[in-house]
């Protein structure tokens, strides 16, 4: 995508893939695309953490077109949910060329018992329209094993990693890299009902007080696998 063309090659991931690390900044204030969320190369420092509250009964819907989820839909119409939070680089002076799988470190904490973490990879047009590339979440009981689910000590900060599906763009000069980080995406996931119990028979549903680090100690990023320029 962004190029129209095809890359072949025998291996997978291509050869001469850099698995390029894009840090989470901002000054505590990253809900929203208007927010002061930024992502870049160079790690953070001293930085304030943000905040959302996840409500399982208003979701973040997933956007879905008569063709199937598959298709590249625009994120504007969730820019006035502040339970997203919008980390992007500015725009970019040189192309950057994106194949292969896409991996998140994600540093945060709950008040709850369980919940979600979602992640989002947009290419965001000087036009303003906000493509999505790709997309993954994890439900937090399962973050050390799918058999052996455990739950988590709110309040406390875990380190989650996040597999996002592979993908292969090129973002043009002037477009930028946007990472979005919610916990919920629905109906495309089912949703965390936020109490540890069985999200698939009770009733039970509360509101999820959710923090993410970004600081010398705790460097969440995603992991793009960069290509050599075209």
């Amino acid at each position: 995508m962004g190029a129209n063309t095809w890359r072949t090659s025998d291996t997978w991931p291509l050869p001469g893939t850099k698995y390029t690390p894009y840090y989470l900044h901002s000054r505590g204030n990253a809900n929203t695309p208007f927010g002061d969320g930024s992502l870049s190369v160079s790690a953070p420092e001293a930085e304030q953490p943000d905040r959302y509250d996840y409500d399982p009964r208003d979701p973040v819907m997933t956007l879905y077109s008569p063709p199937g989820q598959q298709e590249p839909r625009d994120q504007r119409a969730l820019d006035d949910r502040s339970d997203v939070l919008v980390y992007a680089t500015p725009p970019l002076e040189r192309a950057v060329e994106v194949a292969g799988p896409v991996l998140v470190k994600l540093f945060a904490a709950t008040s709850a018992r369980d919940t979600d973490f979602t992640v989002k990879l947009i290419d965001v047009w000087p036009s303003g329209f906000a493509q999505e590339l790709c997309y993954g979440i994890v439900r937090a009981r399962y973050r050390e094993s799918y058999t052996e689910p455990s739950l988590l000590a709110p309040g406390k900060v875990y380190e989650y990693t996040i597999q996002v599906n592979p993908t292969a763009n090129l973002f043009r000069p002037g477009h930028r890299i946007r990472v979005d980080i919610s916990s919920s995406d629905f109906p495309n996931f089912d949703r965390n009902h936020n109490t540890g119990g069985n999200d698939y028979s009770e009733s039970t549903l509360i509101t999820a007080h959710q923090t993410v680090y970004h600081d010398a100690a705790r460097l969440s990023h995603i992991v793009l696998p960069v290509r050599p320029a075209p």
